[in-house]
């Protein structure tokens, strides 16, 4: 069983794609769009076989609503009585600043904060099925755009996240805390008694997706024509790309690894290795999430339970 967010397009669905090529028996796809989502169906229905495309379940869900994500995983919960993989791939690219509905900056939000809300609820039914025997794993997608986030991140406050910093240092900061995250968890959750959960990031390389293609135009649109257009014929396609998030829920054994293409770990910039970075970074997540989640009284009931960062 695996979740796969963004599961419907680009290198998501390469994984999603490969997941059901080899026999998997169930993948939830969590993605804003049902459109893209029918036209992923029906695509896995004629390579594959119907019986393929109907192993697949979509929530609709946009990360960047954490009471939204957190009923999905709910949802997910109820549904099955296991789950082997996790791979928190959906993602906001290079483009411009934005504040959510909550008032937090969207790339990190999406990116970062929206996976752990769904990682989070997710992780005790992870956590029971690797005490049955299994190990279970969970990827974050990352990008070597990580070393574009400001070298003075520090990640303490609110007010740092929301600063407009421009395309490329919003979206490498959002990276390096894919990074930093899977980092974290591995001291706090493998290696503190729970060896059989484990946590990566990985690094696509170059790919030919909408977010090379369309979302780069965005921010740059004269200059992202140059990678929409120009760059096509040297980037690899969504099943390349797909190569090491692949490798990261189905072969390591490894947890806390930041894993390149084709499927070769690597150590990452600097900031990557900070673990008092990471620390920092989760607690403001704790602290964002927690208090934009619990706007209104707790005597009005709140549809958000406290999250398991551990």
């Amino acid at each position: 069983m695996a979740v796969v967010t963004g599961g419907s397009e680009g290198v998501g669905y390469g994984v999603t794609y490969t997941f059901l090529k080899h026999k998997i028996a169930k993948v939830y796809i969590l993605s804003v769009s049902e459109e893209v989502v029918k036209g992923a169906k029906s695509a896995i229905a004629n390579d594959l076989g119907q019986a393929a495309a109907d192993k697949t379940r979509w929530f609709q869900c946009d990360l960047t609503d954490w009471e939204r994500t957190k009923k999905v995983a709910d949802e997910i919960k109820k549904d099955t009585d296991r789950l082997d993989m996790l791979i928190n791939n959906a993602g906001r690219g290079i483009m411009t600043y934005q504040l959510t509905d909550y008032g937090v900056d969207r790339h990190m939000a999406l990116n970062h904060m929206g996976h752990v809300v769904l990682t989070s609820h997710l992780l005790p039914l992870m956590k029971d099925t690797a005490e049955k025997g299994n190990i279970v794993r969970i990827v974050n997608q990352a990008s070597n755009a990580h070393q574009q986030a400001p070298s003075d991140t520090k990640f303490e406050s609110l007010d740092e996240l929301n600063q407009d910093l421009g395309p490329n240092p919003l979206y490498g900061r959002s990276k390096l805390a894919n990074i930093l995250y899977s980092r974290y968890f591995a001291r706090k959750v493998t290696h503190a008694g729970h060896p059989n959960v484990l946590m990566n990031s990985t690094h696509p390389g170059f790919v030919s997706s909408k977010m090379s293609k369309s979302d780069i135009l965005e921010p740059f649109p004269l200059g992202g024509y140059a990678m929409a257009a120009g760059m096509e014929p040297f980037k690899k396609d969504q099943f390349e790309g797909a190569m090491p998030a692949i490798f990261a829920a189905t072969v390591t054994k490894d947890s806390g690894q930041y894993i390149c293409p084709p499927t070769v770990p690597e150590s990452g910039n600097k900031l990557s290795q900070d673990d008092a970075l990471a620390d920092r970074l989760m607690a403001l997540t704790r602290k964002v999430i927690m208090e934009k989640t619990r706007s209104e009284s707790a005597d009005q009931g709140c549809p958000f339970d406290d999250l398991v960062f551990h």
